[in-house]
């Protein structure tokens, strides 16, 4: 069997770590970001759908090799290489590669990925990447049938694996979809999931959709949805809790799980006020905020940076 996309992406891209999303790795630092073509779900909403969906010789037209991607993430001073996009099971081969070489010049991993695959490939799979965003759909298995064609429970199994198997600093995104997977009480019962079996220290990013591929005949995420699934995460002793794709500072920041004061500011992408020392620790109460961080934060911003990789195969 062979890769047909070993070697080929859909684009580069520098972009901030926050978007991947990743609110607790390094925050401030720019991405290399990259894709080949294909997915191993059908979700009916894909907001990648040009690219999940397409047949790969349409999309592919940048390459270049594992050690050119390193060296161009070096280049660009990026903190870390995000494998995104699509799916990057999809074209695991590749993104070992491209881990390997990045390792080698110290340069971080991220798999942005939707967790779904075997209990054989997970631990190949993970030994590659510094950290992860997995995208837990929704809280039901009629969802994941009807709306993924895939299964629910394969990607429970993935996050139970990384917090109890792994060193690999995860967060988690699920997209609300009015009347899909919105309802009191599948966010009860997931967040009620995540604290039990995660813990709370594990961020969870709810974002807004909008209207794309099959799923055009709904309407976007109310703002007061995000708010209210934020709050319902909160009472069951998350943490760190997010809201996505819409402007709302006050949700895009993170705070002192104790005190409560603000210590990372964030307004979309940008970063504004930063009170931590100690790299992790509360600068009012000394508290430790759980995640990766630098000595203080840094600046990239909302850019959004595409690149040509010149050195091929």
């Amino acid at each position: 069997m062979v890769l047909t996309t070993y070697g080929r992406s859909s684009g580069f891209c520098i972009d901030p770590i926050e978007k991947k999303p990743l609110n607790h790795f390094y925050p401030g630092t720019s991405v290399l970001s990259f894709g080949t073509a294909g997915c191993n779900l059908g979700c009916k909403f894909c907001q990648n759908w040009d690219i999940s969906k397409s047949r790969e010789f349409d999309r592919l037209t940048d390459q270049a090799s594992p050690e050119a991607i390193a060296r161009a993430a070096q280049k660009h001073g990026c903190q870390s290489v995000a494998f995104t996009y699509n799916d990057p099971v999809i074209f695991a081969e590749y993104a070992f590669d491209v881990a390997d070489a990045c390792h080698a010049l110290g340069i971080k991993t991220v798999a942005v990925t939707a967790g779904y695959m075997t209990d054989r490939s997970r631990p190949k799979f993970y030994q590659y990447m510094d950290a992860a965003n997995v995208d837990l759909k929704g809280f039901s298995e009629e969802f994941y049938r009807k709306v993924t064609l895939g299964e629910l429970q394969p990607v429970l199994d993935t996050l139970i694996y990384l917090k109890r198997e792994t060193k690999v600093w995860f967060e988690i995104t699920t997209l609300l979809i009015p009347g899909e997977n919105d309802s009191d009480e599948e966010l009860h019962a997931m967040t009620e999931w995540i604290a039990k079996e995660l813990g709370p220290d594990v961020p969870l990013h709810f974002t807004a959709f909008h209207p794309d591929f099959r799923m055009r005949d709904k309407i976007n995420t109310p703002a007061s949805t995000l708010t209210k699934a934020r709050r319902i995460a909160i009472s069951k002793g998350l943490r760190y809790v997010y809201t996505g794709n819409v402007h709302d500072p006050l949700g895009s920041s993170t705070y002192c799980h104790n005190c409560h004061e603000l210590l990372i500011e964030r307004d979309w992408y940008e970063l504004g006020q930063h009170h931590l020392k100690n790299k992790n620790r509360c600068e009012f109460c000394g508290t430790a905020c759980a995640g990766h961080f630098a000595a203080g934060a840094g600046s990239w911003g909302r850019k959004r940076q595409p690149i040509t990789i010149p050195d091929v195969f």
